[in-house]
């Protein structure tokens, strides 16, 4: 005889327990008991049977893991919240009894984070258990930076701290050190949400997305406690994920900190690196001020060598040119790069090699960039920095840290302009009020040689891996599209980057083809209605001066003019009533009599033709095929159809929306 099963002993009831029960079991409070479960991992599970799981009569909402409960009885943060409520508890015994001494005492003893700056716990070993490897950090990193640029860009409340807020903002400008000196960032992309910004760490891609730098309004319906809590758990990640990041490059962790330039909106520029690869980090020149502009010149030395260089190279005969012309072409037949081509017919096509004179990394090297204070300072100095930019000036009310403060710079050979330009005159009977959203200058105001562009060049450069065309750009200029660069092209999808002729099907350039005939007619009958009004103004003018007001009938040449017009419009009307006799005839079953027609709209009508019937074999071959399969597979064959014909819905609208905004554009080039 089997042993006999007491119920609540097995299945459910034991593997299974109520978040009331859990609390109790752990002699927490609610709020220190889901505290834990955020830092630990530990989420509600749903049973199978919730009956059979809940040993009450009450219907019970919440479940875990009895395993993981018991887990979580062997937390060292588990004694720090019972110590910690201890202490309250104490406290708030010795003022009921009035000893004022004795509660002072007690809470001398206690641990105030907001008063001493000494946390009442450390989530170390939380980090290493649930990271083991340093690549699960970098995998986790996404909400994480997500989390923390979200709360450096918050104003102070009662319940989001400053000192938490200035601790974010201070790890999110160490990891953007980071990636300047690693040129690890890759990508970058304008939303409404924000910018999204994507690295390459290690071979892991990390994507997050930083707010833009507005004045946040704090809402009351959000819970800024569970967000706090896992801001905590997440400062202290990325901590870890700083110092391992840091010591990788060779560079001292942490880095300086000059609290006097944060005051003075240095943020990037606040930090001093320090360490092996600090060189690479700071080699960007000091700032140069307006007297250091007005001095500089050449070095004479430098300049005598030059002059010594340019001499010597005027001076070379004829027959060292032609043998230094060979040595460079049999350098150019050696440097030739192989080039990978299929092995067979129809084989893939591999990307193919070729020279370039600079990495995406130092995309900007050889660039002076000045940002002008309308634009956003913050992402523009980060992302130009990262690729390689040492030299950024920018006007003195941005902030510290800038390379130059003078828009007159002879150095600067970029520009960065977010404002209409206009060409503004002086008037004496102006109110003299600034316009703070154009820029105001004067005729030939602009500097010779400076290249003036508009924000989205930086973002469509780095994406793009080359500089882009700046008169594309420039002040003032209708933008091209700005794309995500993290979107993934498929087969037959719409593609905003390719023509849309290679990509609509063969039934839209059909009935494109008949709207523009369509438009075409009706801008002929408009003109003939125009020309004949003139005609009838004119004649009307002729009567009232006395002249021949007898008819001369027309001339040959409108006489067929008028002719091949009207057969045209015939032509057009024939085929199309053509059409419709044989759709009648194709459902009553009577034949038809033919129509002459011309060769263009016969033309028109069998394709449409070869259309339809194409559609109706390929309808009764597919309703064929899923005869032959099993109920359960013709279930998951529907509901692919339907998903690939919304797709491909989707994709002809947008083809549609982007034909419209085409022919607007010709008309108004027109």
């Amino acid at each position: 005889m089997g042993r006999i099963k007491k119920k609540g002993e097995s299945g459910n009831a034991k593997n299974y327990i109520t978040r009331t029960q859990a609390v109790k079991k752990l002699q927490i409070s609610l709020p220190d008991f889901r505290k834990l479960c955020i830092w630990k991992g530990i989420f509600p599970r749903e049973p199978r049977n919730r009956k059979k799981a809940s040993k009450s009569s009450t219907a019970s909402t919440t479940f875990y893991y009895a395993k993981d409960i018991q887990y979580l009885l062997h937390e060292p943060l588990l004694q720090k919240f019972r110590d910690q409520k201890v202490l309250e508890k104490k406290i708030s015994r010795a003022l009921g009894r009035g000893d004022v001494g004795d509660a002072s005492r007690l809470e001398k003893n206690a641990a105030r984070p907001e008063k001493t700056g000494k946390p009442r716990y450390t989530l170390d070993n939380v980090i290493r258990e649930r990271y083991p490897t340093f690549v699960d950090a970098l995998r986790d990193l996404d909400d994480c930076l997500s989390m923390l640029f979200l709360f450096a860009n918050l104003p102070s409340t009662s319940t989001v701290p400053a000192k938490m807020i200035a601790r974010c903002e201070r790890l999110c400008l160490e990891f953007q050190h980071y990636l300047i000196v690693s040129q690890s960032l890759r990508k970058s992309f304008l939303s409404i949400k924000g910018i999204y910004y994507q690295a390459n760490i290690q071979g892991e891609d990390i994507l997050w997305l930083a707010p833009y730098k507005f004045n946040q309004r704090v809402v009351g319906d959000v819970d800024f406690r569970i967000m706090g809590t896992f801001v905590e758990f997440y400062m202290t990640l990325l901590g870890f994920v700083n110092f391992r990041l840091y010591t990788s490059v060779g560079l001292k962790y942490p880095p300086k900190f000059d609290q006097s330039k944060d005051e003075k909106a240095g943020e990037l520029g606040a930090f001093q690196l320090e360490g092996n690869a600090a060189a690479i980090a700071n080699e960007a020149p000091a700032q140069v001020t307006n007297t250091d502009v007005a001095e500089a010149g050449p070095d004479p030395k430098t300049q005598a060598e030059v002059n010594k260089l340019i001499k010597e190279m005027r001076e070379v005969d004829v027959d060292g040119d032609r043998v230094e012309g060979e040595a460079d072409n049999d350098e150019a037949t050696t440097d030739a790069i192989d080039k990978f081509e299929p092995a067979a017919p129809g084989g893939d096509v591999l990307p193919q090699p070729a020279h370039s004179g600079t990495e995406p990394e130092s995309l900007f090297a050889n660039c002076t960039f000045y940002l002008s204070r309308e634009t956003p300072r913050q992402p523009l100095e980060f992302i130009l920095r990262a690729f390689g930019c040492k030299r950024i000036g920018w006007d003195a009310v941005l902030g510290e840290g800038a390379y130059t403060t003078d828009e007159r710079d002879p150095s600067i050979t970029h520009q960065i302009v977010d404002r209409p330009v206009i060409q503004a005159t002086m008037q004496e009977e102006g109110d003299g009020e600034d316009n703070q959203t154009s820029q105001k200058l004067e005729a030939n105001q602009r500097m010779p040689g400076r290249t003036y562009v508009q924000p989205q060049w930086i973002w469509d450069s780095i994406n793009d891996g080359e500089m882009k065309r700046p008169d594309l750009y420039a002040p003032g200029a209708s933008l091209p599209p700005h794309l995500s660069p993290f979107v993934q092209n498929t087969q037959g999808a719409y593609d905003p980057t390719m023509p849309l002729e290679e990509q609509q099907t063969e039934g839209e350039a059909l009935e494109d083809s008949d709207e523009e005939v369509d438009e075409d007619e009706d801008e002929e009958m408009g003109d003939d209605l125009a020309v004949k009004s003139m005609d009838v103004v004119e004649s009307d003018e002729e009567d009232e001066d006395g002249d021949n007001g007898s008819f001369g009938g027309f001339s040959e040449d409108e006489k067929a003019a008028k002719g091949d017009d009207a057969n045209e419009s015939d032509d057009e009307q024939a085929a199309e009533l053509q059409y419709q006799r044989e759709l009648e005839a194709e459902l009553t079953g009577k034949p038809i009599k033919q129509t002459p027609s011309n060769p263009q709209a016969k033309a028109k009508v069998e394709a449409r033709k070869r259309l339809a019937k194409q559609a109706k074999e390929e309808a009764e071959d597919l309703e064929r095929a899923k005869g032959m399969l099993s109920k359960k597979k013709r279930k998951l064959f529907e509901q692919m159809q339907y998903t690939n014909n919304k797709k491909s819905a989707e994709d002809q609208k947008l083809r549609e929306k982007r034909r419209k905004l085409e022919k607007q554009k010709n008309k108004a080039k027109a």
